[in-house]
């Protein structure tokens, strides 16, 4: 599942984001979803979260747990 809309990530999900630096390169990282950021119900680039560690990106994929 992608990460385009907001009703699909929900706080306690775990999910691979995209970080602003690794935006070029497309590299993911991996965790659970601490808040929801972007306040639009959609965005083509990714909902952008608020990790628990305190890290910041657009979601890429959303793991079932």
């Amino acid at each position: 599942m992608n990460g385009q809309n907001r009703k699909d990530v929900l706080p306690g999900l775990t999910v691979d984001i995209v970080l602003k630096a690794d935006q070029r390169t497309g590299k993911l990282t991996r965790g659970i979803v601490k808040d929801i950021l972007t306040k639009s119900a959609t965005h083509p680039h990714g909902i952008k979260v608020r990790l628990t560690d305190g890290k910041i990106g657009r979601v890429q994929v959303i793991h079932n747990t």
